[in-house]
């Protein structure tokens, strides 16, 4: 029997990571309704979006609620940033003591100037002194709990440093490290560098998450086939696709590729997933929060580009909804009269001139993209 590409991962006495594929934290996206719907996916670990040290001190309301953690979506990590040890450690025992997370993450990788110009996130690559300080001071003050890291590869592509940063969170006594494998110079742009999150991996003893470019189960199974790395995590690939999780375990467990989520599965996710965020932010922020998770659903589908403009403007949720149903109706009528299309030409076939390699996903005049202005969602 062969040897399984992934395995579960132990952290101290109580903590076991049983399929670690994670979703990577993100700003903006990685609330608690977009991590539950993940995790009902058959997502291994979620991460709340990153948080301010000094913001956790100062009790903001607003931060409280970003670090909410539901039982259902256990195991779950609260993601912390900063500059200063001292602040590091007592906000790190602050937010153990308001949710009682499974384990504590520190960012060391965002790239945003907001974050790096006051030394957080991947400004802290080019101090591993601080930087190793830093999370010597977290671990000692919230253990047993552990304590995760995660960085990029270095701050640009003069200065990779990213097997020095493993050792020395090694060194500091962390459980986990994940390495986003861009520089702080790249932010998203390029391709990762999985070369050097495989010397990571090769480096230290620590199990390591290999982050970067992640967006189908094939590119999952061949990362942990040639990286050396104890798993994953996905980002943007599962923006507006939790199904990620779901088909890439399937993947790895026997080989077969589960297909892709039809145009039906993708509006009744996103309906409920701004139940959620109503319930989440609120009518007025929650409609508006999920203004590019629902463009992102739709990606891909017959008619798409066209529709986000109409997702765009909804102010209320029954105007999201309404959007939402007219589309499904409208692409399932589309998909039938295709189908019958087709039925026709097999039955009685007239001449090699119908042929065409558009297919069904083409925009023509007429159809559904014609009754919706083009709108581009942006979004990372």
């Amino acid at each position: 029997m062969p040897e399984p590409l992934i395995k579960p991962i132990q952290l101290g006495d109580n903590l076991t990571i049983e399929h670690p594929v994670a979703l990577a934290p993100m700003a903006g996206v990685t609330n608690w309704p977009f991590r539950l719907l993940c995790r009902e996916m058959g997502c291994g670990l979620v991460v709340t979006e990153f948080v301010s040290d000094k913001a956790i001190l100062f009790d903001s309301k607003r931060t409280q609620e970003m670090i909410e953690l539901l039982d259902e979506e256990r195991p779950a990590g609260i993601q912390i940033f900063g500059a200063d040890a001292d602040e590091m450690a007592r906000a790190a025992v602050r937010v153990v003591e308001l949710q009682q997370p499974d384990l504590v993450d520190i960012n060391m990788g965002c790239p945003a100037p907001k974050v790096t110009k006051g030394r957080g996130g991947s400004s802290l690559l080019k101090e591993p002194d601080t930087a190793e300080e830093i999370i010597r001071r977290v671990v000692r003050a919230v253990a047993p709990l552990p304590v995760t890291v995660k960085i990029r590869i270095g701050w640009d592509a003069n200065s990779i440093n990213a097997v020095e940063m493993a050792k020395r969170v090694e060194a500091a006594g962390a459980r986990m490290l994940t390495v986003h494998g861009r520089t702080r110079e790249q932010h998203y742009s390029g391709n990762a560098d999985w070369e050097v999150i495989a010397s990571v991996a090769d480096a230290i003893s620590l199990p390591v998450i290999g982050n970067g470019d992640i967006t189908t189960p094939e590119q999952a199974a061949h990362r942990l086939r040639t990286s050396g790395v104890a798993g994953l995590a996905i980002g943007r690939g599962a923006m507006g696709n939790p199904w990620i999780f779901r088909r890439t375990a399937h993947y790895l467990e026997t080989g077969e590729l589960l297909p892709e989520p039809d145009a039906r599965e993708r509006v009744e996710t996103a309906l409920r997933h701004l139940q959620m965020m109503i319930a989440y932010r609120g009518e007025y922020i929650g409609v508006r929060e999920m203004r590019k998770h629902a463009a992102w659903y739709l990606k891909g589908l017959y008619g798409s580009a066209a529709v986000r403009d109409r997702v765009n403007q909804t102010e209320t949720p029954d105007a999201m909804r309404d959007v939402l149903l007219r589309y499904l109706e409208q692409t399932e009528q589309y998909a039938l009269e295709q189908a019958g299309a087709a039925d026709l030409e097999v039955e009685a076939p007239q001449s090699c001139d119908a042929y065409s390699e558009d297919g069904p996903g083409c925009e023509v005049e007429g159809g559904l993209g014609a009754q919706f202005p083009d709108c581009v969602a942006k979004g990372e």
